[in-house]
């Protein structure tokens, strides 16, 4: 059977809680795999809010939400800004209140690699996260070392991470060791 990859074990922590009818999400659409799968969790009664800073990962996302749902426009709201200003983005009565946030730090794969989360933005953006969150919710984070950047920003968000109140969160690391030294782990953060 073997392990879960660290994407599937994110959406594992994610469905533990998250349901029809709550508010998510996605900091960081790339692909729209997350966003797809937040949509499908939370249903035309839940909210999902997803951000990118490249239209191309808006429009792909938007294009595997509109093929295998196609009423999500009535639910998901993607905006073209910085994961930074989500907490501006979303309506002040959802604040406290997000079950799951979930980040897949790096770059759009198959877009221009020179464009990349950094951590003057993704630090600013967790932050803002854990105001969102509700007791019980969870951030999901998926680091990317291997690319150009991508040392720095995973030292710094695993700085952050390790500086969290143990009273208000709980911090988990899921990672393949016997793997390449860059290969993506993952961070989740349980708010208390």
């Amino acid at each position: 059977m073997g392990f879960v990859s660290v994407l599937s074990f994110a959406h594992q922590l994610i469905q533990q809680r998250a349901q029809s009818g709550d508010t998510v999400i996605d900091a960081t659409l790339g692909n729209g795999v997350d966003a797809l799968f937040l949509a499908k969790l939370v249903g035309s009664r839940g909210h999902v809010y997803g951000f990118d800073i490249q239209q191309q990962a808006l429009d792909q996302t938007l294009m595997r939400l509109e093929k295998d749902l196609p009423d999500a426009s009535s639910y998901v709201q993607l905006s073209l800004c910085s994961h930074e200003l989500m907490e501006a983005a979303v309506p002040k009565d959802r604040h406290g209140k997000v079950a799951a946030v979930t980040f897949n730090l790096g770059y759009l794969p198959g877009a221009d690699a020179a464009t990349i989360t950094k951590q003057e933005s993704t630090i600013p953006a967790l932050e803002a996260a854990l105001r969102l969150l509700r007791k019980g919710g969870v951030v999901t984070i998926v680091l990317y070392s291997g690319h150009e950047g991508g040392s720095e920003e995973t030292a710094a968000v695993e700085h952050w991470a390790r500086e969290l109140s143990l009273a208000a969160f709980q911090v988990l690391r899921y990672q393949f060791m016997n793997t390449n030294q860059h290969a993506p782990y993952l961070l989740a953060v349980e708010k208390r």
